[in-house]
């Protein structure tokens, strides 16, 4: 295959070495997740990086479920998932799960007892932990490790046959207990597990180990690029090992890429499920999630998300990426698509005392300033409005440019009004703004060029609807702390330092619900999913708990940049 583009990173560098190379002549990958949770943003980075490079090769890239560990995996998250990567924009050649080859896989796990490179052990995991060793000695062969071909065999076909208790035997691969690289210390390749599978029932006991199943059924599918996270660059020898003495003739070449991390926001989907089953979310679908159904939720566009993966990049070492740059890429994206509406969230309620009587005037708004085509709509206004409490002081310092007693400000697209005095409660609080109003400054009119410094969003109480507001902010305190990685939960890794329990670090401030709101009517009678810039406050998406009777919002991003003041 000629290649007619030019690569842009360092993964693209090796599959143009392999198709010069004649390694291969072709380009296939596969997206793999395991089927316990949705899909998280670093999910999405993968997902990105596997369709992306089939797509620029003229390959086809696999949706394969690795459906091995059945005590965490649900259909729904099947179903989820499909649906995520539907919502992302792209589209796999072939559906696969490892289920449909658990026979095959068992097959090969018997071709490499036959070839005296796999073993049946006795030991308990405790000794079996016990006897790989550290990082800086070397682990002690098996008392079990020389059993011949023979009883291997039978034990193993015993294992499948249900003969044996969960957990009282294993399957090891025998390659080297000295290894430096703790994972060659015969690393287990089946276990015995009872649990119910949601596709092949109770048909199978015993399940294959990540390690073994994953390169053995990217061999199977005939995976060119075998694209994954950092984390896995420790089992790439492995991954080889696994390969070659299966007898395939054409490996596939694993790759590593950084894996993203964003500042103050949880990157593992078992402490997402954590979170979810521990109750410190309402559900995978919290708009405080980093999952697809989240960041749809909280009305994260897909074209949002690829943008900002783009500008992240594909490197070779871990980082951290500032959160502020993902809501910038959503601003970047919502601003163009979001219509322009008004909405109050601390209603602070002001009389226009010299209004003529009961007379409502019409105002004609525009839905967006740029975008003629999304027409316009009418509010009304009457002697009774409300304004946003944090733009009125009583004693304002020099460069509040807002409401204050004997100052004038322009209700956006209305008339300009001035604080004549305030009516307060018993305890001393404001309740109501007296104001007077310029009946010659109305917007469009003659009067209309008088200048004001400053100028205010409002709703009458003729359109204002009451509503939920939701307000997000980073779930985690710290920008980024030590947290393990995100592995399939059954696999084998080298004992790591403890790191800090994640649960201590959440933000007893990421959401807070505002209950009095107020929005115009075509806020109230938006579609579920349907976005607003609410002006001067922020973007806004209509969340599915919204009633009839009482809309609600959540916040996708407020309007204040601090990716571009950071940046300046």
């Amino acid at each position: 295959m000629e290649n007619q583009t030019r690569a842009s990173n360092f993964i693209e560098e090796f599959v143009e070495e392999d198709l010069a190379s004649g390694r291969f002549d072709y380009v296939k990958t596969r997206f793999p997740p395991e089927p316990n949770g949705f899909l998280h943003i670093g999910h999405v980075k993968a997902l990105c990086i596997d369709f992306g490079i089939a797509q620029k090769y003229g390959g086809t890239c696999n949706l394969r479920f690795d459906d091995t560990n059945p005590a965490k995996e649900d259909t729904v998250f099947v179903e989820g998932i499909q649906k995520d990567i539907e919502w992302m924009g792209f589209h796999w050649d072939e559906l696969y799960f490892a289920s449909d080859f658990f026979e095959e896989l068992y097959e090969i796990a018997c071709g490499l007892i036959k070839k005296g490179v796999a073993y049946v052990d006795d030991q308990t995991s405790e000794e079996m932990r016990e006897n790989r060793g550290t990082l800086t000695s070397p682990g002690v062969n098996s008392p079990y490790r020389e059993r011949s071909v023979e009883e291997n065999l039978d034990l193993f076909a015993r294992m499948r046959a249900g003969e044996f208790p969960d957990g009282s035997r294993v399957l090891r691969a025998k390659i080297d207990m000295a290894s430096p690289n703790v994972l060659m210390r015969d690393p287990t390749l089946y276990r015995i597990k009872r649990h119910h599978h949601h596709r092949t029932g109770d048909a199978w006991c015993i399940y294959p180990m990540y390690d073994f199943q994953h390169p053995i059924q990217d061999a199977i599918e005939g995976i060119t690029h075998s694209l994954c996270s950092l984390e896995y660059e420790i089992h790439r020898p492995l991954y080889d090992w696994m390969v070659q003495m299966a007898g395939f003739e054409r490996p596939p070449r694993q790759i590593e890429f950084a894996r993203l991390n964003i500042s103050r926001t949880i990157m593992s989907k078992r402490h997402l499920r954590r979170l979810v089953e521990g109750g410190y979310v309402s559900g995978w679908d919290d708009p405080r999630m980093p999952t697809l159904v989240g960041m749809r939720r909280r009305g994260y566009t897909p074209e949002a998300i690829k943008d900002f993966l783009a500008r992240v990049g594909v490197a070779k070492a871990d980082s951290t990426v500032d959160g502020a740059l993902l809501e910038a890429c959503v601003r970047d994206a919502l601003g163009h698509e979001a219509r322009r509406a008004m909405a109050v969230l601390n209603p602070l309620k002001v009389e226009l005392t010299n209004w003529p009587g009961n007379f409502v005037d019409e105002l004609t708004v525009e839905n967006h300033p740029d975008r003629p085509e999304l027409g316009e709509r009418t509010l009304h206004l009457g002697n009774t409005l409300y304004i946003d409490a944090e733009d009125f002081m009583e004693n304002p310092p020099k460069k509040f440019f807002r409401l204050a007693p004997g100052r004038e400000v322009r209700l956006k697209s209305a008339y300009i009004i001035k604080c004549e005095g305030v009516k307060k409660d018993a305890e001393g609080n404001i309740v109501k703004l007296l104001c007077t109003v310029d009946l010659g400054s109305r917007s469009g009119s003659p009067g209309a060029n008088r200048k004001v410094k400053g100028t205010l969003h409002w709703l009458s109480a003729i359109d204002a609807v009451p509503a939920q507001v939701r307000l997000y902010e980073p779930i985690l305190l710290e920008e980024q702390p030590e947290m393990e990685a995100d592995l399939p939960e059954d696999e084998e890794m080298p004992e790591q330092a403890p790191v800090r329990d994640f649960i201590e670090l959440l933000n007893p401030d990421s959401l807070k619900v505002v209950e009095g709101a107020l929005v115009e009517p075509v806020i109230a009678q938006a579609e579920v999913g349907q976005r607003f810039q609410f002006l001067r406050t922020g973007y806004f998406c209509k969340d599915p708990d919204s009633t009839p009777q009482r809309p609600v919002y959540n916040r996708i991003v407020p309007l204040r940049d601090s990716w571009a003041k950071i940046n300046k």
